[in-house]
């Protein structure tokens, strides 16, 4: 398939991206790993399916976070919660390859209380924007095949499922079969519109509650993709 007029994307190069619930700020340890810290200690599960932590003092995140800040790749990214102020989350691209236009979203760490927020699902709406505005072709989504929590998250976000790779990896002394999940660039507009309904404040009632959830927004085109898909 003929690919015309497309040439490689720009590496990711922003400092900051503000949305309604959430703010995106490239990760800095002197302004970011206190909060992410004290958030994190909420629940050590959080680091189950991560290859590091958890960090029983500031001093260990804080040298871990000083070993990541400022790679290229993995490109870490703080998530700002806007109601409270606070660094609730971190993300990364990773997998950087513009000659092929691919790109991945990896080393998601929410700390419970930004867990199935709305600032969450913003923040994730984000990322994804900026890669298909920027020009990429692909996004992927991987995790060990036994984090069912990782793989509804893809599936609620709009990302298909491609198979799983078995003993792909060790992952604290344990075999990982990972699983992978994408969304490319021509599903971007549907997906656009769907979190933009959701992320619509007349979604939610007064509480807060939402009227439609994103998964009911998402499945269409998930199923449209695949007609054999089934949800998990």
């Amino acid at each position: 398939m003929p690919v015309p007029g497309w040439t490689p994307p720009r590496r990711p190069d922003w400092e900051r991206i503000e949305g309604r619930h959430v703010r995106l700020e490239r990760f800095d340890p002197a302004r970011h790993a206190a909060d992410l810290h004290a958030a994190n200690r909420e629940s050590d599960a959080i680091w189950d399916f991560l290859p590091y932590g958890p960090f029983a003092s500031l001093a260990d995140y804080r040298a871990w976070a000083d070993s990541m800040a400022g790679r290229d790749d993995p490109w870490f990214v703080a998530l700002i919660d806007l109601e409270t102020g606070h660094a609730g989350g971190i993300a990364s691209y990773l997998r950087v390859d513009p000659a092929a236009g691919s790109i991945e979203v990896g080393h998601i760490n929410l700390a419970p209380r930004l867990q199935r927020s709305r600032a969450a699902t913003e923040a994730m709406y984000l990322m994804m924007g900026w890669v298909f505005d920027a020009g990429y072709r692909r996004y992927e989504w991987k995790c060990n095949a036994l984090n069912l929590g990782s793989r509804r998250a893809a599936e609620r976000f709009g990302f298909s499922h491609e198979g799983t790779f078995r003993q792909a990896t060790v992952v604290k002394g344990r075999n990982r079969d990972t699983t992978w999940f994408a969304a490319i660039d021509r599903d971007w507009p549907a997906l656009k519109a769907a979190y933009e309904t959701w992320l619509d404040p007349a979604n939610f009632d007064a509480a807060g509650r939402q009227r439609q959830s994103l998964s009911d927004l998402t499945r269409p085109l998930l199923v449209s993709r695949d007609p054999a898909f089934v949800t998990g």
